[in-house]
């Protein structure tokens, strides 16, 4: 903390401004301490199936799976087989798709033993083809073993959303936008994605947010332009309004929000990423464009008096998101439709002091307290060349 490395009487200034203190996240409140990963946050978010082998898919755009024509037909031969076939949804569904519609589907034994994945023959005998003879070279014994199952199951995802119809989802790969979907529920989904075992507008509206967005921002690990999203770090840590899930002004500008995005993305053939890359770009002043815009800021104002921050005026303009080195470059500037730097600090700021108040509470009952996620904050722009790269498809 700068304020015991200086002398007394000495001014702290931060942005020009008198503080208290500043943090190791370069902010005036908050403390030193990573973000805790909160106990009120438990058991909703969790991250997709890493099936590991494309072998177990049935799509007719890559020559490693099986045909759908060839799922129908074992279908039809033999109905059992449909028990361990499902829809199978990654980012790019999620990103790309205007209605995130799912064109693959996929093999699924889930913890059957050999045994009992052998009464599904037609389906075992794919799976010997196209996967095993990958799998048992590989390092990991599990995978080796056990390989006509998925390399990580994430069978307590599954049980979380066992009774919903539908989940909230985001991409977890490397993505340029945070965005926040609903999915079936009754499908499988890719390692690529974090799931949420959430329904309601209210829940869509805190996570669609640019509070969420900042925080996970801040905290997520990058390549690149784009952010790698991780439910531990990002959501686990995160400090919701009191009442997050119920809150009818929530639930209300979250629908109009939702609602809007979903009938233009469909009406001009665009996904998320197309959408948005329109949203962010500052000459872009189509009327439906202008129309999302002003409802993103709707929505964050009905976020900020969730929190009860009644005090803060949120405005946006369209700034970089960070300094390119080579002024010369041709490559596109990184614009975005977003508030200004400081007004970003002091919202990371309030965030990092209503985590540490939340975690203190927790340990004050008596509740077990969880270790802090690793920080990976930064207040420029950053490149990670350590996280595993894996086939985000």
């Amino acid at each position: 903390m700068i304020k015991e490395l200086l002398p007394p009487n000495v001014p702290i200034l931060l942005d020009g401004k008198p503080v208290e203190q500043i943090t190791a996240f370069l902010v005036d409140k908050g403390g030193n301490d990573d973000p805790h990963q909160l106990l009120a946050n438990e058991g909703k978010s969790f991250q997709g199936s890493y099936v590991l082998g494309m072998g177990f898919t049935f799509d007719d755009t890559n020559p490693n799976a099986t045909p759908i024509a060839e799922m129908h037909r074992l279908i039809e031969e033999n109905p059992k087989n449909q028990e361990c076939i499902f829809p199978y949804i990654g980012g790019e569904e999620v990103n790309k798709s205007p209605t995130h519609a799912y064109y693959r589907y996929v093999i699924n034994f889930g913890e059957m033993s050999e045994e009992e994945a052998r009464e599904y023959p037609e389906l075992m005998a794919i799976i010997e083809e196209k996967v095993k003879p990958s799998r048992i070279n590989l390092k990991g014994k599990p995978y080796r073993e056990k390989w006509w199952q998925y390399a990580e199951k994430q069978l307590s995802l599954y049980d979380a959303i066992a009774q919903r119809d539908q989940v909230l989802v985001s991409a977890c790969g490397a993505t340029k936008y945070l965005a926040f979907a609903f999915l079936p529920a009754n499908c499988v989904f890719s390692h690529a994605l974090a799931v949420f075992p959430l329904e309601t507008y209210s829940e869509f509206a805190i996570l669609q947010s640019r509070i969420h967005k900042h925080w996970a921002r801040f905290f997520s690990s990058s390549m690149k332009d784009d952010l790698r999203y991780t439910p531990s770090d990002c959501f686990q840590t995160f400090p919701f309004p009191k009442n997050w899930e119920t809150d009818p002004t929530l639930e209300q500008i979250g629908e109009t929000y939702y609602t809007f995005r979903a009938n233009l993305m469909e009406r001009n053939n665009e996904g998320l990423t197309d959408t948005y890359n329109r949203f962010h770009n500052p000459d872009e002043t189509d009327s439906d464009i202008l129309q999302l815009r002003q409802l993103h800021d709707q929505l964050d104002q009905a976020v900020f008096n969730a929190y009860g921050w009644d005090d803060l005026t949120p405005t946006c303009d369209f700034l970089l998101d960070y300094e390119e080195d080579d002024d010369t470059s041709n490559r596109k500037k990184p614009w975005r439709y977003r508030w200004n730097d400081e007004f970003q600090d002091e919202i990371l700021a309030r965030l990092l002091d209503l985590n540490k108040q939340r975690h203190e509470e927790e340990v004050l009952r008596g509740e077990k307290g969880k270790k802090t996620t690793k920080s990976r904050g930064r207040k420029k722009k950053q490149e990670s060349s350590n996280s595993l790269d894996l086939d985000y498809s």
